[in-house]
């Protein structure tokens, strides 16, 4: 029964979209006419059921803060990366480099403008092409929650942050008795996909144990003219965490996870044929400990990431030249960190969060243009670069009435940072950097469930090692970037959470943003001696400034409605440009069924043509290319049936009139043997995908 499901929902293209649709129907034994449904506000479900499909966005807790269940399905359905979750949370783009592994994008920024913290670690990749950014190692279906922190807005989480802060996070319920918890998933669909999900806990008032693991496949999947992009990947990853809870206030706990897989890139010469990472992590948590001392937190951890690219592997070579033979590029990079914070009650109106945190990086990279001749493995690694950051912060939160408050934060970071490469202007240079931020915010609970917001935040971020040292990229002045100054944002952020009435919620953030020596890759400054392109770091004045609207409506106790609207524009002040990178307007709507039984739901994703743009300049994850885009829209339907509380089917069809299109800030394409070259990567053309899912509680 699997393999015929498979083998029908991965090959099977009918001539007709209508007839598609309902073809899919009919195979899952739903009847199109009573069917409908999937989403509903995310966080709205009863105990124990599984939430619906997440097709615009989960609402804003407040009106800074996204919160969002990362185990329902999603549609469009996303790889299975951190990166592709984010999408669907407006605000997020994703650059696209082939099947999996893109670099998100939120309102406009990329890279280390935005923190990506998991369960606690912050993971930085290796590959000096941001062939695995981040998100790469993080598998959201092993995560409960995903939080999205908007704006300079805390410093709490690490450094930099100038756009936000992202948190893939474990939850942990105390166990009264011995009991048994799982969620579990399978999903199929087009393109050879196939997606395994199994997280199971058991545990005690004194002990548990929790166990997760996921698998994630995809062959070249083929855009809306047929045409196929290399693209195929295969992922897997497993986690084990053992805890200890000798009481209800106390939680000690030691967790190891591993990961590997390999992905096809179609914006380059190169693909991924290892991306192993291993990484383990102590926590304790110990609260009420005194009428003054309400929570103390800590947490010490390990990474290590070893990843190979080649390109050979996954793809034809060239048959003459240098380019013909094997070769093969393996950076590492080992990770340390700690965090401790402590929550003071200050009186009945005042708490106050005070930690420090820590986080060492060592990068070494080993390269052979030859591997048949003189194979990487027995090359020596070379130390290209170390990054050390001390942290010390400070949050404050103050009640004016019961309805209003003053939050603020002070953070002060103290970086260190040695050039190990040899020959620059730079080798064996040491440099240290004391980095302030801080935001000030009024909240406002002006009725129930609705709140107002308006902060202002100062983040200072030093430069990362893509802006530095990857790929020897050099300065303006110098041979080297090593000296770029750090970059300095001053953002203003509005919010506000308006509940009408039982059936109507808006929601909306906007800011305004002025950035001092802004981080940008420019490569229309310097050529090569053959005449290419060089990517030269420079420091730029910038301003950025848009926001995101969302609107749920609930039409009865069964449909619901949504909307969502994000927008960012940016300018290159010292240029006098269009700020490279920034996405166009985008909009979603949706229309949902759900009667506790039968799913359904419908979205439509308009984007408009991005005139404004800045070719040969952008950030480390990518430039722009120079050719305006038109826009599109794109049609997307699902179904699901809950054989009962706890087990429920769903499937969907993505693109569902097989649009051809590409996103504006898409890598360009590559000159893959075998594949049609194309401007930009093109996106997936009609997808269709079966997912089921179980959870035991």
């Amino acid at each position: 029964m699997t393999c015929f499901i498979r083998c029908s929902v991965a090959q099977y293209e009918p001539r007709s979209p209508l007839l598609g649709t309902f073809s899919l129907f009919f195979l899952l034994g739903i009847s199109p006419f009573a069917a409908s449904s999937a989403l509903a506000a995310e966080g709205q479900t009863e105990e124990q059921t599984l939430a619906p499909v997440v097709i615009t966005a989960a609402p804003m807790s407040d009106p800074l803060t996204v919160v969002t269940d990362a185990k329902a399905p999603r549609q469009p359905v996303p790889a299975h990366d951190g990166a592709d979750y984010l999408k669907t949370v407006p605000g997020f783009s994703v650059i696209r480099k082939g099947g999996t592994d893109g670099d998100p994008v939120f309102r406009g920024m990329a890279g280390s403008r935005l923190n990506i913290l998991a369960d606690g670690e912050m993971i930085l990749g290796g590959c000096g092409g941001r062939m695995d950014p981040p998100t790469a190692y993080i598998f959201p279906s092993s995560y409960d929650r995903i939080t999205i922190l908007k704006g300079p807005q805390s410093v709490a989480w690490g450094a930099g942050a100038s756009a936000g802060t992202v948190l893939f996070e474990r939850d942990f319920k105390p166990y009264e008795a011995s009991s048994f918890r799982a969620f579990g998933s399978l999903m199929l669909g087009s393109f050879g996909r196939n997606d395994q999900v199994l997280d199971g806990q058991a545990g005690n008032s004194n002990y548990y144990v929790r166990a997760t693991g996921t698998r994630s496949s995809m062959d070249d999947y083929k855009d809306g003219n047929g045409q196929r992009v290399h693209s195929n990947y295969m992922r897997w990853n497993g986690n084990m965490a053992l805890g200890i809870t000798p009481d209800e206030n106390t939680r000690l706990e030691f967790s190891a996870a591993a990961s590997d897989g390999e992905a096809a890139y179609a914006d380059r010469m190169m693909d991924g044929v290892k991306f192993a990472r291993e990484s383990y992590s102590l926590k304790f948590e110990k609260r009420k400990i005194s009428s003054l001392v309400e929570k103390i937190d800590a947490q010490v951890y390990y990474s290590y990431i070893d990843h190979v690219m080649d390109n050979y592997s996954l793809r034809d070579r060239p048959a003459m030249g240098m380019m013909g033979n094997k070769q093969v590029n393996n950076p590492d990079r080992q990770t340390t960190g700690f965090r401790l914070a402590g929550d003071l009650n200050l009186g009945e109106m005042t708490l106050l969060k005070l930690g420090i945190d820590q986080q060492s990086n060592q990068h070494r990279l080993r390269t052979t243009g030859n591997q048949d001749m003189n194979p990487y493995q027995g090359i020596a690694r070379k130390d290209d670069a170390t990054f050390d950051d001390y942290g010390l912060f400070s949050e404050l939160t103050y009640s004016l009435s019961t309805k209003d408050r003053l939050v603020g934060g002070l953070r002060a970071d103290f970086w260190q940072a040695q050039d190990k490469r040899i020959g620059y202007s730079t080798s064996g240079k040491t440099r240290r950097d004391t980095l302030p931020s801080g935001f000030i915010r009024y909240e406002w609970d002006f009725s129930n469930a609705s709140t107002f917001s308006v902060g202002l935040g100062h983040s200072e971020r030093f430069p990362d090692y893509w802006e530095t040292i990857s790929q020897n990229k050099p300065s303006e002045t110098s041979d080297s970037a090593f000296n770029t100054k750090p970059e300095k944002n001053t953002q203003l952020d509005i919010g506000a959470v308006y509940k009408v009435n039982q059936k109507l919620q808006l929601s909306s953030s906007v800011f305004y943003s002025q950035v001092h020596d802004y981080i940008l890759i420019d490569t229309t400054k310097k050529v090569n001696m053959m005449g290419q392109p060089v990517a030269v770091v420079r420091n730029i004045g910038a301003t950025t400034y848009g926001g995101e609207l969302g609107l749920a409506y609930a039409v009865s106790s069964n449909w619901k409605s949504g909307a969502s609207l994000a927008y960012v524009r940016g300018k290159n002040r010292t240029d006098n440009t269009p700020l490279a990178q920034i996405p166009p307007l985008d909009a979603r709507f949706s229309l949902d069924y759900d009667d506790g039984t039968w799913l359904a739901g419908a979205l439509l994703r308009l984007v408009a043509a991005q005139n404004r743009f800045d070719k040969g300049k952008g950030n480390i994850a990518g430039q722009d290319i120079g050719e305006p885009t038109s826009g599109f829209g794109v049609f997307s339907i699902n179904g699901g049936y809950r054989l009962r509380k706890d087990v429920r089917l769903t499937a969907g069809i993505d693109n569902l009139f097989n649009k051809t299109y590409a996103e504006a800030i898409s890598k360009s394409g590559f000159a893959v043997p075998g594949y049609d070259q194309t401007t930009r990567i093109n996106e997936p053309g009609r997808n269709f995908w079966l997912k089921l899912d179980l959870k035991l509680d």
